[in-house]
């Protein structure tokens, strides 16, 4: 069987001009999406990529700290050299933890995903955050507090100096000593408003006593709140209070999660089950299980939960255990915050809208037709 010409389908004039009208509408959309100076993303984006570089220039604040006390670097697990990756095992070793995960929040970007965080928690410029930390995580610690310091927060932080694997366990160097570094060299202004020393019921008893003592006497000599309370209730209570008092007349808008401190997480198992980022908290456990989180939740008070650190890279884009580290403004988080804005799904609302109407309307107008 031969096809003459006249028997192949051809498509009339009139959907073909449907089909052009397609084609210049999704090049206007990509050009307004790529080239549209959309306000609200481009403010944000600035602030996450300020809070990377000051987080990129913290890191080199860490290393210099660590040259004056002598404590060098070992390459094998800090490839990157940020000085923010402690050791196997020490007195102050509260638990297991992945060294990768530690390395992974070395990443600056990480900075910008906490503005983006907050941003998306409701925060404004000058509002109050409240912050709970244990030393596992020290990476990101130095993320809330260069998106604190972008964003001009009131940030009120209690953390405590037990760590897990590859935290800020070096005796010689903890969290006391990091936050220590930052005051003197003007990195950052924020003071802890308490400290207690971690692990086991938030009291220490599963470390060294000789540096748990010697911790001790310098939160004591610097003045500042020592929690030791082994009774869960009493220690969340006491840290909401802190919270409240050092708040003043403003409200906390945000509370923000840093690893697994026992008094931040609480007891109860269903903790465990809790996913990163911005978390909501339907039920909360009884009374005596409770932690901070669940009393934040339950005020009303937004919580980010930053703990289980492979599903929040890979949530947001973030790449895991990457060397060398990213540049700061590299990573798939700055992308969504395009994608997240109002203007941008205004747009794109009208180009589905637009794109609707021609399919109806062709169909109606029996615009394709085979001949």
């Amino acid at each position: 069987m031969v096809l003459e010409m006249k028997d192949i389908p051809k498509s009339s004039s009139k959907n073909q001009i449907a089909i052009f009208i397609l084609f210049l509408l999704s090049l206007l959309f990509f050009m307004l999406v790529k080239f549209f100076p959309f306000r609200e993303g481009k403010t944000t984006y600035n602030e996450m990529l300020n809070a990377s570089k000051i987080m990129l220039n913290a890191m080199e604040i860490i290393k210099e700290c660590r040259g004056e006390k002598g404590i060098l670097i070992n390459r094998e697990i800090d490839p990157n050299q940020t000085g923010l990756i402690g050791t196997k095992f020490s007195s102050i070793t509260t638990s297991i933890g992945s060294l990768e995960a530690k390395r992974t929040t070395t990443n600056p970007n990480f900075a910008g995903l906490i503005v983006f965080l907050l941003k998306e928690a409701g925060i404004k410029n000058r509002d109050t955050i409240a912050v709970g930390a244990s030393g596992s995580f020290p990476a990101l610690i130095l993320a809330v507090l260069s998106a604190s310091k972008v964003l001009n927060l009131k940030t009120l932080i209690i953390f405590s100096i037990g760590a897990s694997q590859w935290g800020a366990n070096n005796p010689n160097f903890n969290l006391f000593d990091i936050f220590n570094c930052f005051f003197k060299k003007g990195t950052f202004i924020t003071k802890p408003i308490a400290i207690s020393i971690g692990g086991e019921k938030d009291t220490g008893v599963n470390m060294g006593p000789e540096n748990r003592d010697l911790i001790i006497k310098k939160i004591k000599e610097k003045g500042i709140y020592f929690i030791n309370e082994s009774d869960l209730r009493r220690n969340v209570n006491i840290r909401m209070n802190l919270y409240k008092k050092s708040a003043g007349k403003s409200e906390i808008k945000a509370f923000i999660n840093i690893g697994g401190n026992w008094a931040n997480i609480g007891e109860d198992p269903e903790i465990l089950k809790l996913k990163p980022g911005i978390v909501g908290i339907k039920k909360s456990p009884s009374i005596e299980k409770r932690g901070v989180i669940h009393e934040m939740a339950y005020n009303q008070i937004p919580v980010i939960h930053l703990l289980y650190i492979k599903g929040l890279v890979e949530k947001y884009g973030l790449p895991w255990d990457p060397v060398p580290l990213p540049k700061p403004g590299e990573g798939e988080i700055y992308q969504i915050v395009k994608i997240k804005q109002p203007s941008f799904l205004v747009i794109t609302g009208i180009y589905l809208l637009f794109i609707i109407l021609i399919l109806i309307f062709r169909n109606k107008l029996n615009l394709i037709k085979i001949k």
